[in-house]
């Protein structure tokens, strides 16, 4: 196979050196199958790794990018064949396998879905791992007991890539959903993919007491710290909340009474170390019941590969609106 154009990460020197490099497949991690990668995305996972803002790679150097969408090109794996489109999120890519930031890519088998009949290559990577988190907590919240009935969802940290998604995602399945974004710039935004309600972070009373009068049924929070803390507070009898991201704080102190009281369920939401069986019912939901209505509106940036390398720096300074689509080939 010829060489390929990939964007890598080193670390030299105890510093991250990143930029794009010529490659063969033999040069790649090892795994079953072979891809053509048409798509990726780029999240903040990503900007961190390719920044060296967070020790995200575990050994260097790697291809960057934790998504990608393509086409098999072979397969020592019986269950795939050439020209299959397929997808992977997570699943160790830009941690301890080359990543999605290239034109070819080697995984395992294992790691590989096959493009569910509903969404293109492309629509899957306006998903990615932002998409597939935000379905994995409303498929665990549901599993849980969670329905539009019960009363409305806030969504903290609802301008991100994960968050939009999530208020679309919620929105067409019939529940009332209140976003919370400190971004005045984006109120428009987030009532097009059908934000009920917008709270600024600044304005919320977070409340001292251990519980405090009950305001929703359920939350999904990218945000962890003082306002996972007020969710605890505030989220009615038997809601969930999915615990998904740090973006404020990693702490969490809070007491056992919303649990014991109220039967608060606090769920921790992994994307990237999924169950395969979970990871395939939660991609088929995302092209059948979960799939978005607004594919248009949660893109908000499609950029070339050679892009690539400038587009970090938004990311690192809380610029970014929804998702951002890399087109590779």
């Amino acid at each position: 196979m010829n060489k390929f154009k990939a964007f890598r990460i080193h670390e030299r020197e105890k510093r991250i050196e990143a930029g794009f490099e010529t490659m063969s497949v033999d040069e790649l991690t090892p795994g079953d199958v072979v891809i053509r990668v048409r798509y990726s995305s780029i999240n903040y996972k990503d900007a961190l790794a390719a920044t060296g803002a967070a020790k995200v790679l575990r050994h260097h150097p790697l291809n960057g990018g934790i998504d990608l969408s393509g086409e098999i090109t072979s397969s020592t794996d019986a269950r795939y064949e050439p020209g299959q489109p397929v997808l992977v999120t997570g699943c160790s890519l830009s941690e301890t396998v080359d990543g999605g930031y290239a034109e070819y890519a080697r995984v395992t088998g294992d790691s590989v879905i096959r493009l569910p009949d509903g969404i293109d290559l492309m629509q899957a990577m306006a998903l990615g791992t932002a998409g597939f988190t935000a379905a994995l907590a409303i498929h665990r919240m549901e599993h849980n007991g969670q329905t539009p009935a019960k009363g409305p969802i806030v969504v903290t940290g609802a301008s991100g890539g994960v968050g939009s998604i999530a208020v679309d995602l919620l929105a067409g399945r019939g529940y009332e959903v209140v976003a919370v974004s400190g971004k005045p710039e984006a109120d428009e935004f987030l009532k097009a993919l059908g934000a009920a309600q917008i709270l600024r972070r600044q304005d919320i009373d977070l409340g001292s007491r251990p519980m405090e009068a009950v305001r929703w049924a359920g939350a999904i929070d990218n945000v962890g710290g003082e306002l996972l803390t007020w969710l605890t507070r505030t989220v009615d009898f038997w809601g969930n909340i999915a615990s998904i991201g740090l973006a404020g704080s990693v702490k969490l102190e809070t007491t056992v009474l919303p649990f014991i009281l109220r039967g608060v369920n606090l769920l921790g939401i992994n994307s990237s170390s999924t169950l395969r069986d979970l990871r395939l019912d939660v991609w088929r939901r995302l092209a059948s019941d979960l799939r978005p209505r607004h594919f248009d509106r949660l893109v908000t940036r499609t950029i070339g590969f050679d892009e690539l390398p400038g587009a970090f720096g938004d990311y690192m300074k809380g610029r970014v609106l929804g998702r951002t689509v890399v087109k590779i080939a």
